[in-house]
């Protein structure tokens, strides 16, 4: 557990630090980026230069300037200041900042602020902990996450808290910052820094404060001889120092829904090259192949369904056959899977019927099983009718009798409606004909 007091805000950090901690923003007026948020006048700067902050959560992107904001609130509170981090911490170093919450407002009237960094990584029972105190005003609640809150925050947390979205960085900002960075840390002082192609550390970067300053941290170490005051980055030391292109995909993070939602709708709109290379980039960024097979089983059903029974077959046997093979060759598995079901006529019937079948239950009165779908285990229950009048399909042409199966308020509802699309229409044939016979 940290306690950031007012003085440690202004403390320099040490010269082993890494340069995006070493130039981090220490005041609103140093800090880049954000402007819909913290620019002059707007409503979080109002707030922070109050010292007025709700409880809220910042949502955003790796180096998007979550934690900065944070440190900045903690430089100018007169509030008592915690740090957490949710990788870390448990329960118990909760309730050890709520006593001291309780100290707090019993004897000195001092406010208290909870900074969580990815409260994401916290389950349900440790945002419990936090819920009547945040509801209370016992402490004022400010969490980080690299994740959408609606995804990972409990609903009722989610409620008590301001929500502020967080952007990645233009490439303006970015410039602004290597400028800073340039101008004011220890390393390049007194030396003329020549950047070759700042157009392609900004595109490593990813929108990432933290990832181009510790990039060029590095192209920097690699292009110094030792000799003299010039030092020229060029393209080969930036390359070489971010050894690849820096994968704008975190698997925590909003991109990562932004490229499986890439994904699974090139899958659905019958695109299998848009399929193969968002896989491409989620398995380059570090996915868990599981979860890309897992996604295939869901769409399997939900977009292609009985146009093709196969699919969900096949995704069901790639999910195993990964879970077998493990990467580099799982990949080959994946792509197999995703080309297929890309490749495939689509139905989503079953989906449409399931949804439509849940808001009925929902919304409409609840119906009473039919007397002749009751089972009747005892003589009783068979002399109140339970199970009377119920025609065996087995016992009947084609399986098929002309009794209905639905809650008379609902007796002529149609849940699932099969496409012309594969091999739903031969269902869809069959079921017309059953459906012309009950109405008679």
């Amino acid at each position: 557990m940290d306690l950031f007091d007012t003085q440690a805000d202004h403390e320099v950090p040490p010269s082993h630090s890494p340069l995006a901690e070493r130039t981090r923003p220490r005041t609103l007026e140093d800090f880049v980026g954000q402007e819909h948020l913290v620019g002059e006048g707007k409503a979080l700067q109002r707030l922070i230069e109050l010292d007025q902050v709700p409880s809220m959560l910042l949502w955003g992107p790796p180096g998007s300037g979550k934690t900065t904001l944070a440190r900045i609130i903690a430089g100018r509170t007169q509030a008592e200041f915690f740090q957490l981090s949710a990788v870390s911490a448990g329960v118990k170093d909760v309730r050890g900042i709520l006593d001291a919450a309780r100290d707090n407002a019993r004897h000195t009237r001092r406010r208290t602020i909870l900074f969580i960094d990815e409260i994401h990584r916290f389950n349900k029972a440790q945002q419990d902990a936090l819920l009547h105190s945040v509801e209370e005003g016992l402490i004022t609640l400010i969490g980080a996450t690299t994740e959408n809150p609606s995804f990972e925050v409990i609903s009722p947390l989610l409620s008590r808290c301001r929500l502020y979205v967080l952007r990645p960085l233009t490439d303006a900002d970015l410039d602004r910052i290597l400028d800073h960075a340039l101008a004011t840390d220890s390393v390049f002082e007194g030396r003329t820094v020549t950047i070759e192609d700042r157009p392609l550390l900004m595109l490593y970067a990813g929108g990432d404060a933290r990832a181009i300053l510790n990039g060029l941290e590095t192209a920097a170490r690699l292009a110094d001889t030792g000799s003299g005051t010039a030092l020229t980055i060029t393209r080969s030391h930036i390359e070489e120092a971010f050894q690849r292109k820096h994968a704008k995909y975190d698997d925590g993070g909003e991109e990562h829904y932004n490229i499986v939602s890439a994904f699974i709708k090139s899958m659905r709109g019958c695109d299998p090259d848009g399929a193969v290379y968002w896989m491409a980039r989620m398995l380059e960024g570090g996915e868990d192949p599981k979860f890309i097979a897992r996604r295939m089983i869901v769409l399997a059903s939900e977009d292609i369904g009985n146009a093709d029974p196969m699919a969900l077959t096949l995704a069901t046997s790639a999910f195993t056959a990964v879970d077998y093979v493990g990467m580099p060759e799982a990949r080959i598995i994946l792509a197999q899977a995703a080309t297929y079901l890309a490749s495939a006529p689509k139905s989503n019937a079953s989906y449409v019927a399931i949804s439509e079948a849940g808001a009925d239950v929902r919304e409409k009165p609840t119906a009473p099983v039919p007397l002749h779908l009751r089972n009747a285990p005892t003589r009783r229950m068979a002399g109140l009718g339970y199970g009377a009048g119920y025609q065996y399909g087995h016992d009947h042409p084609g399986n098929f009798t002309e009794q209905r199966y639905l809650p008379d308020n609902l007796k002529d509802r149609k849940y699932y409606r099969p496409t012309d699309n594969g091999a739903e229409r031969t269902i869809r044939e069959r079921l017309n004909s059953w459906w012309t016979s009950r109405k008679r």
